[in-house]
């Protein structure tokens, strides 16, 4: 049965009106967590690790090119990438930050099941960001919920934090949920003029309104380490798959 048949067959096992309208509902087979009743994470009741969304797919598609220790994640939702990272390899440290301490309380009692070590840090991810003079990780992933009322300016101040802090030899991996064009090229601009250390590569999900931006260090061999699992955490079952869906991204060509 797809996914979008089984999430109409659920019962609500938690709500509150915040701002957000917070919802979890569940059924025999997943659990699933709605922002304004819209779904922001689903998770697979027998396998908690396992990625149930196409877009969470794109955003773990660096994993094809090297083996991170060190990941942040800016937006918690379910955890959803937090435990796919965790049960991928012990040896990967993962942090998340996230500014509803509701969500928080949810995904320990609702979404972390198996007790996968993430270390969980309660802030607003532009307060955070501030307060880090320069960040010394492997990869940066910003998957935050973007309410109606987000402007312009919001998102190039947010860019222009997460582009200060990271080396050239991190990986950011950005989704933009239901972005209007003008607003997925005006993210696409400021990242180019900002980061000239990186090759940036994005893919529009289908049948989705998410827009996922990857921007790897040029440094990377993208097209040797696509020929084979060398550099990679992933089962080379999963590589072999995965692989297939880098070429479908659109690169942006570096300013002249």
């Amino acid at each position: 049965m797809q996914l979008t048949k089984h999430i109409e067959q659920g019962s609500i096992i938690f709500f509150t009106q915040s701002p957000d309208a917070i919802s979890i509902s569940e059924n025999k087979h997943y659990r699933w967590l709605a922002f304004n009743d819209v779904i922001q994470s689903v998770m697979l009741r027998r396998k908690p690790y396992q990625l149930t969304l196409p877009h969470q797919t794109a955003m773990m598609l660096p994993l094809l090119f090297f083996r991170p220790d060190n990941v942040v994640e800016l937006g918690l939702g379910g955890g959803n990438i937090g435990r796919f990272l965790t049960n991928l390899n012990a040896k990967i440290s993962f942090s998340s930050v996230e500014c509803n301490q509701i969500v928080i309380d949810c995904f320990h009692r609702y979404f972390n099941p198996e007790k996968s070590p993430l270390f969980i840090t309660n802030s607003r991810s532009e307060i955070w960001l501030k307060e880090q003079k320069s960040l010394q990780i492997d990869w940066l992933i910003c998957d935050i919920y973007q309410d109606q009322l987000i402007n312009f300016k919001q998102i190039i101040d947010h860019l222009e934090l997460l582009t200060a802090i990271i080396s050239p030899t991190t990986c950011l991996s950005i989704n933009l949920p239901d972005s209007t064009d003008e607003e997925v090229n005006l993210c696409l601009t400021v990242l180019q003029q900002l980061l000239t250390d990186h090759h940036i590569t994005y893919f529009h999900i289908p049948n989705y309104l998410n827009i996922i931006i990857q921007i790897v260090p040029n440094h990377w061999n993208i097209f040797r380490s696509l020929k084979r699992n060398i550099n990679s955490y992933l089962p080379n079952r999963t590589f072999l798959h995965w692989r297939k869906y880098w070429p479908k991204g659109i690169k942006l060509l570096k300013n002249k």
